[in-house]
């Protein structure tokens, strides 16, 4: 067995919460300074489902319930965080109940709601490629393309 790292891909997931046309995204934190906003979110564990993953790091990070949870987009373009290389797949859905909190501290320093179309800047780079793909490919709005898209569960 080689002790050489893989070259492939870890898979994350980002999950964008909709309350009332407004996303939630936290401050993200990298040792102890303030680095970009990000959508809650995570790595999709082994024999976990996408949307699965979407509701418990949604859950983790943040204490909120969400619903409606749906497929919305990936980036096909790779960034690294560190040393790792990252795919982001991005799941959509709607807030159900909750008030949003930091419940980790070392990597988020505030959860904040934003009209979609007045994000902060600067934004995590999966959510740079999500926007930037969008554009190039002239799809519709991003709360167009949640709204469009079919609801997966419920829950």
């Amino acid at each position: 067995m080689s002790s050489k790292k893989s070259s492939r891909p870890i898979i994350g997931v980002g999950v964008l919460v909709w309350r009332d046309k407004q996303l939630l995204l936290g401050k993200r934190v990298s040792d102890g300074h303030s680095v970009c906003w990000q959508f809650p979110g995570g790595h999709l564990e082994n024999d976990e489902t996408v949307i699965g993953c979407a509701a418990r790091e949604v859950l983790e990070e943040t204490g909120l319930k969400v619903k409606a949870l749906r497929h919305l987009s990936f980036t096909d373009k790779t960034f690294l965080v560190g040393s790792h290389q990252y795919i982001t797949l991005f799941v959509s859905c709607d807030y159900d109940s909750g008030e949003a909190q930091v419940l980790e501290p070392d990597k988020c320093e505030v959860w904040q709601w934003f009209d979609y179309r007045h994000l902060p800047m600067p934004l995590f780079r999966p959510i740079e490629i999500l926007i930037a793909q969008q554009s190039e490919s002239h799809q519709q709005d991003i709360y167009d393309t949640h709204s469009a898209a079919q609801i997966l569960s419920s829950t």
